[in-house]
């Protein structure tokens, strides 16, 4: 059986809870019976669905919806010290806890896999979560994104086994002590808290030394970032490690990668045989998740052939290549890309897919800082378009840098010979696209703010 609530979490407070990682852990609290409450900036589906399961949930931040005798306060990286509700904590000395720590403790005691990397975390845990479900293993998981509705990134399972994406943006997937870790890339971002590629390297290697003793590492033989880690932390003498991909030398390598359409099928050979099954999302770096996600269930001691086919009844996350609709010959699809090899991925994917037809992007670049880093790499991905539209620059929790807006991006992109157009009033945006589309295009909604929401509009603009 599962753990019951964890200590000083009986009555739990998020500031937050309606994100994506917060609401996952606010959501098995609530599922083990914790009397749950929290506060968000604005009302969402994910609200209605934490209220569903008993959780009180205040629209705005104030100091009155922190509950006297709350046990704790959950907060992220994202919260700042001015929150009234957090300022409010410390006068009632109600103890503050980071999401990562509360993590931390709902997976005490379970069979944990934590899924690391630059990219890739959210599909590769989606997949293990599936599956699993689907062999009738009953995990528990959160995820940093929904399956299929709102509320379905994370759930509180009767089994031993618990799932989780484990963020590295600001070192909090330090906490954890999995019996198996994922590192299926490792790369420069998050550089308002990583000045350079040896911080990120001792970053990840410290994630790796917690696998408890005699546990496994799951990582990529192909990625450089990765290559290096592996060399990092071969000396371990309690860790197990287990390359995958297609290199001669991985100990699970990807055979070949056949594209059919919004789907692929794999090949593997694992232990000297042959295995083929379907993933039913296009494109190499999603065949390579799931790789890397029945490597790791078979270091859990599942069988290979079972898990390949569990796998294959994973059908997506969303806002990884998640297809929105199609009117007048014209499908919408939109992707979660905000990172250079993220974008170049889902493009290269996209075009696979597109075969003879156009693929038009809406990007929306993420982060100030994101963007002065790396937004000459981004402009150069969206060469692999016909034709882009780039947004302003989503703020998020970032405030502005002088000097540093989209231009940079749209000034990369026309010097690789992107065909791309600057809009910044994103209310323009479903005409403008709905006027250059014809039948047979793909659209690509692009990055991880709120473009997202512009592929309902844009599919609206085409029916009419």
């Amino acid at each position: 059986m599962a753990p019951g609530i964890p200590a000083a979490m009986e009555r739990p407070h998020f500031i937050g809870i309606g994100g994506a990682g917060m609401s996952g852990i606010a959501k098995i609290l609530a599922q083990r019976g914790a009397k749950v409450a929290g506060s968000d900036a604005k009302e969402s589906p994910t609200a209605e669905a934490l209220r569903a399961l008993g959780a009180t949930v205040h629209i705005g931040h104030a100091a009155a919806h922190l509950a006297d005798d709350a046990s704790c306060v959950v907060v992220s990286s994202a919260i700042r010290a001015d929150n009234p509700e957090l300022v409010r904590a410390a006068e009632l000395s109600i103890p503050v806890v980071h999401r990562s720590d509360a993590l931390a403790a709902l997976m005490e005691g379970l069979r944990a896999i934590a899924v690391a990397g630059t990219h890739g975390k959210t599909t590769t845990t989606s997949m293990l979560a599936v599956a699993l479900s689907e062999l009738s293993l009953d995990p528990s998981y959160a995820i940093g994104g929904d399956l299929e509705g709102p509320g379905t990134n994370a759930t509180h399972g009767e089994g031993d086994i618990f799932v989780a994406e484990a963020d590295e943006s600001d070192r909090s997937f330090q906490k954890y002590d999995p019996e198996v870790a994922i590192v299926l890339n490792v790369e420069l971002d998050h550089h308002a808290n990583y000045a350079s590629m040896d911080e990120i390297y001792e970053s990840f290697e410290t994630f790796v030394g917690k696998v408890v003793p005699g546990g496994t590492l799951v990582i990529a033989a192909d990625q450089a970032g990765a290559v290096e880690l592996t060399r990092r932390v071969r000396d371990l003498s309690t860790l197990n490690v287990v390359t995958y991909g297609e290199s001669e030398g991985a100990d699970v390598r990807v055979h070949k990668v056949t594209p059919r359409g919004l789907t692929s099928e794999v090949t593997v050979v694992l232990n000297g045989k042959y295995l083929t099954f379907t993933v039913s999302v296009p494109g190499r770096h999603y065949a390579h998740n799931a790789v890397a996600a029945l490597a790791a269930g078979v270091a859990l001691g599942i069988p290979a052939h079972n898990l390949a086919s569990a796998i294959g009844k994973y059908t997506g996350v969303k806002r990884r290549l998640q297809l929105k609709g199609e009117v007048a010959g014209v499908q919408v699809i939109d992707s979660y890309a905000h990172h250079p090899t993220e974008m170049t991925a889902d493009l290269e994917a996209m075009r696979g897919a597109a075969a003879d037809a156009r693929l038009l992007v809406v990007f929306q670049p993420h982060l100030f800082s994101r963007t002065q880093e790396l937004g000459t790499e981004m402009g150069q991905a969206l060469a692999l378009a016909d034709a882009s539209v780039v947004l302003d620059i989503y703020p998020a929790r970032e405030d502005p840098i002088p000097g540093i807006t989209s231009a940079l991006i749209i000034d990369a992109a026309k010097t690789a010979g992107a065909d791309v157009t600057a809009v910044h009033d994103k209310t323009t945006i479903p005409e403008v696209v709905a006027g250059m589309a014809k039948p047979g295009d793909l659209v690509l909604t692009m990055g991880a703010g709120d473009v997202t929401d512009l592929g309902p509009q844009i599919l609206d603009h085409l029916s009419s």
